[in-house]
This record gives structure tokens, C-alpha cells and sequence, in this order.
């Protein structure tokens, strides 16, 4: 894994952006530093997060933060080329053979399908298998997104709360000093500020981010899953390169749609095999 620069940069260049044109308008970057602020929008947000989901998805954050800001490699062509070579290797010599490929591939979902075929499983059993993988795959990455998108929503409300919290306080002081009612009207929008800041620099973006990485994944666990089930029907390389090329573009960028495609059709099957 590599740290992913555009998701880390992009952050980093917001709040840069954010802090230069403040201190552009005459205003004073320390002034944006409200430790009670942080802990009110922060705090209140997380405290509204856990609210919304289970203990056992809130342990995940950790991972999710982790995943957000680092990238594997996302070439499908290697993977089409690694499965036209399984392939070549289970004709040249015989399924058997992929056994010594098994711990190689350093990818379970890959190294699951290989299993399978060395095992002689049946062909629609290898597909139900590895559809299954693929589904309850799917539906731990929609709750991490989850997470973050709600955390999204009330990072702002927690940030609109903690402005009324301040202002309630400026409104039992004033019969203070004027310019100190000034400076604690301005500490107080603060708390907006933060709100606001987080949703949109931090919470939503990840969302984001790992909506996109899970569409990858997606569709490399969609071509594995072809490619396996291809590799036991005996497929001569050059034929399963060329169905394989149909999930992605000519220039070996993703298909827009096929990460949705994919999910559809593993959602149907398994609605078929239900009913």
C-alpha cells in the first residue's frame, strides 16, 4: 500500500486555503484555534455517529481511516494478463498444477477461487461461493461509507449547537465590556465553522473516497471471479483475455458502471437462489 497523496494533499491543501484566505481578509490564524469549539463539534459528532451504528462497525473506523488515506494498485490488465497465465498453466500441464500459484497471488479472493479449482469443485458451486465472498464484501464497504456520510451530516448541526451554546453565554454578559461581547461573538461562530469544515474537508470526502476504491475492487474481484471460472472451463488464454477486456476500456481504465453492474449481478443471483 501506498499513502494515497490526492485523498492526504487535498485535506491538507483545504485547510492551507481555508486558513490563507482568513488571514488575507486581516483576520489572525490563532484566532481560529478554539479548543472548546473542537471538542463540542468533535466530540458531539462522534458521540451522534456511535449513536448510528454498532459497536462492532464503529471498531472498523481505524481501518477505514487507514484505507482512506492509502491506495493499492488498481490495474486490471495485470490481472487479466495473471489469469490468462493460470489458465495457460491448468491446459499446459493440469489443474493441479495451480496449487503452487495459490500462495503467490497475494489476494484471498484469488487464492480462494484457485483453491476451488485444484479442488475440482463444481462450477456452479465455485460461482455461489465466490459470489457470497463478493456480496458480504460489498455490504461491510457500504457501512464504512455509511459512517463517514453520517458523521457528514451532523458534524454541521454539532457545529450550529455549539454556536447557540457560545452565543447564550455572549447574551448573559452583556452588560460586559463591548469589545470583549465582540470577541466572544466571534469564538462563538466558531463552532460553525468547525462543523462546517469537517463535514466538507474531512467526513464527506473519505465517504467519497472509499465509495470510489470499493467500485475498483469491485470490478478486479468481478474479473477474478470470471477469470476463475473461465480458468475451469479450460479457455485458451488469448480467448479469455478478450472476455475479460469487455469489463474494462480500451485504455485499461475502469468501466464507469461496471463496479454497479457487478454488484447488481451478484445481488440478483443470489435474489434468484433465494426465491
Amino acid at each position: 500500500m501506498k499513502i494515497d497523496i490526492s485523498a492526504l494533499g487535498g485535506i491538507i491543501f483545504g485547510v492551507v486555503a481555508l486558513v490563507s484566505g482568513f488571514v488575507l481578509e486581516g483576520g489572525r490564524a490563532a484566532a481560529l484555534l478554539q479548543g472548546t469549539a473542537a471538542i463540542i463539534v468533535i466530540g458531539g459528532t462522534i458521540a451522534a455517529t456511535a449513536v448510528s451504528f454498532s459497536l462492532n462497525d464503529l471498531k472498523k473506523v481505524p481501518q477505514l481511516m487507514k484505507m482512506g488515506f492509502t491506495r493499492t494498485t488498481f490495474d486490471p490488465i495485470a490481472l487479466i494478463d495473471q489469469l490468462a497465465r493460470y489458465t495457460d498453466i491448468a491446459r499446459r500441464e493440469q489443474p493441479l498444477a495451480l496449487e503452487a500459484e495459490i500462495e503467490k497471488t497475494g489476494d484471498e479472493f484469488l487464492a480462494k477461487g484457485l483453491q476451488l479449482i485444484v479442488d475440482n469443485a463444481d462450477p456452479e458451486l465455485i460461482r455461489q461461493m465466490l459470489e457470497a465472498d463478493i456480496y458480504a464484501w460489498s455490504s461491510q464497504q457500504k457501512v464504512g461509507v455509511s459512517i463517514f456520510e453520517a458523521a457528514g451530516g451532523y458534524a454541521p448541526t454539532m457545529g450550529i449547537i455549539g454556536t447557540v451554546m457560545g452565543l447564550v453565554h455572549v447574551l448573559g454578559e452583556l452588560a460586559g465590556n463591548p469589545n470583549d461581547l465582540a470577541t466572544a461573538i466571534g469564538l462563538a461562530f466558531i463552532a460553525t465553522l468547525y462543523g462546517v469544515a469537517t463535514a466538507n474537508l474531512l467526513w464527506l470526502p473519505l465517504a467519497t473516497n472509499l465509495k470510489n476504491k470499493a467500485k475498483h475492487d469491485l470490478l478486479m474481484r468481478q474479473i477474478a471471479l470470471e477469470g476463475i471460472l473461465s480458468i475451469q472451463q479450460g479457455m485458451p488464454p488469448s480467448i479469455l483475455k478478450d472476455k475479460l477486456m469487455s469489463f474494462i476500456r480500451p485504455s485499461g481504465e475502469s468501466n464507469g458502471n461496471g463496479g454497479q453492474v457487478a454488484a447488481q449481478a451478484v445481488e440478483g443471483r443470489r435474489a434468484v437462489g433465494a426465491s
